[in-house]
């Protein structure tokens, strides 16, 4: 398996790149994992969290799926979520997308691909309520870009429902919600400017009590 081979050449050539630059990394990274970022991100190949931030191992805590998607039926989503702000002590979760998503862009279409319909499901009703502004641009690209940019913002509003990040806020602890965008063309991450940073900042209807 030539293929799988390269894959532990690139491994030794990283590691040692790595040492070379800082020999006590490793070491020091085996001691602790205490990243102040949780990034929810799409599982698209071209999108990878730490390089697009310049971060290295340790320094953010990730979970990805198609389409950057939030669900609270979700139980792998809410466990990293769980583990990131109440043991983690996060400050700051980062909902990131992409342009040209293709697991948007398949929400937006008729074709039944299989199982991923379902997930998906929560993207295509988003696109049916707001497909009257949409069908007003000019394009199809323009279309898709919207989109996602709209699904980052819903899954903004997702994390922010959360009893997970809502309890964190009434124990008073410094927790932030963020959406961004990645281009894909020019590598450039967007802020799309709808951070949350408590339970003020929420529609009234979704605001949890204590338990």
């Amino acid at each position: 398996m030539p293929d799988l081979k390269q894959l532990f050449v690139n491994n030794r050539q990283w590691a040692e790149a790595i040492k070379e630059e800082d020999p006590e990394f490793f070491s020091k990274l085996a001691g602790q994992q205490a990243p102040e970022y949780l990034w929810i991100g799409c599982a698209d190949s071209r999108v990878p969290a730490n390089e697009i931030v310049g971060l290295l191992p340790g320094e953010l805590f990730v979970h990805r799926n198609v389409a950057n998607v939030v669900l609270h039926t979700d139980l792998n989503c809410l466990s990293v979520m769980q583990y990131a702000v109440d043991v983690l002590k996060v400050k700051h979760i980062i909902v990131t997308g992409h342009y040209g998503c293709g697991g948007v862009q398949a929400a937006m279409r008729n074709r039944q691909l299989g199982l991923i319909d379902g997930w998906l499901r929560s993207i295509r009703d988003l696109y049916y309520e707001n497909w009257d502004r949409l069908e007003k641009l000019p394009d199809d690209e323009t279309k898709l870009d919207r989109m996602c940019e709209l699904n980052v913002i819903q899954q903004v509003a997702n994390v922010s429902h959360s009893s997970i990040v809502q309890n964190a806020w009434h124990r008073g602890q410094d927790l932030a919600v963020h959406g961004f965008i990645y281009g894909i063309k020019d590598g450039h991450l967007k802020n799309l400017n709808v951070t949350v940073r408590g339970l003020e900042q929420i529609p009234e209807q979704y605001r949890l009590s204590l338990p």
